[in-house]
């Protein structure tokens, strides 16, 4: 284009940042790496990563997801762009632009870590392992840049979504029982759901979940094994399963 000058704009790089998910013990726990280098030696931070200059932003995710994993094939995980960084003061190195993704894993291997990080652990998110400190991830923070503002952000949108998509059914393995998807919502939620009406929910609820025929799995209760059931075709949820209000918000408008 005559009179442009891609010399009159200061360059700057792009990365991706990674929310990694998953549902262990009872808990959310997310992925987070120990930098090896600086900026921040020694933080916790995402995983992520730059983007390099063949690579889309998706792309360069799923490599760096695969690269922090150790999965080799991460192409079926749930994988997607949470919204985008730009404060001009966010990286001390130079400007730094980050695409955030947010992903689910099922059942994750141990992380090996990748690049420049001293070691990949999944760390506990929030609920009574990392509340016993201060904070959601209490012993362990503040994260490296502007990472504790998009893990909330992360986890606020998955929690949103799980009113009405299906997006629960990423959290668990291919076959499940209807405890272990109550369980997800639970987790992500922070309160807990009235099995009765959430099983009576989760059924009627057209292509949320699908029986597995003839399959069972014993939960170590004193009742009979649980069926076991997988993901339906569909995406949306109709009707929404919404998460019960706290006690503060029920309250508000309500005169004194």
């Amino acid at each position: 284009m005559d009179g442009y000058d891609k010399y009159a704009f200061e360059p700057f790089a792009v990365t991706v940042d990674l929310a990694v998910f998953t549902v262990q013990r009872g808990g959310l726990r997310v992925l987070l790496v120990e930098r090896g280098q600086e900026p921040y030696a020694g933080r916790w931070a995402l995983p992520g990563g730059f983007v390099r200059p063949a690579e889309s932003a998706e792309t360069a995710a799923r490599r760096e997801l695969a690269e922090e994993t150790g999965l080799a094939d991460v192409s079926g995980l749930h994988l997607e762009q949470l919204r985008t960084y730009s404060e001009p003061d966010r990286d001390p190195r130079m400007r730094v632009v980050s695409v955030a993704f947010t992903a689910l894993l099922p059942d994750p291997p141990e992380p090996r870590g990748g690049g420049d990080a001293a070691q990949a652990r999944w760390l506990p998110y929030g609920g009574r392992e990392a509340l016993a400190g201060h904070g959601p991830l209490a012993g362990h923070g503040p994260l490296a840049f502007d990472h504790d503002r998009i893990l909330a952000d992360a986890r606020e949108r998955v929690g949103a979504k799980l009113e009405y998509t299906c997006l629960a059914t990423s959290f668990c393995s291919p076959e499940f029982t209807l405890g272990e998807l109550q369980q997800v919502y639970e987790t992500v939620w922070g309160t807990e759901l009235d099995r009765p009406n959430f099983r009576r929910k989760v059924l009627a609820t057209p292509g949320f979940v699908e029986p597995v025929p003839g399959a069972a799995r014993l939960t170590g209760g004193r009742g009979k094994p649980a069926a076991l059931y997988r993901a339906g075709g569909a995406t949306a949820l109709h009707p929404p399963l919404l998460r019960p209000a706290l006690p503060s918000q029920s309250q508000e408008g309500q005169n004194p």
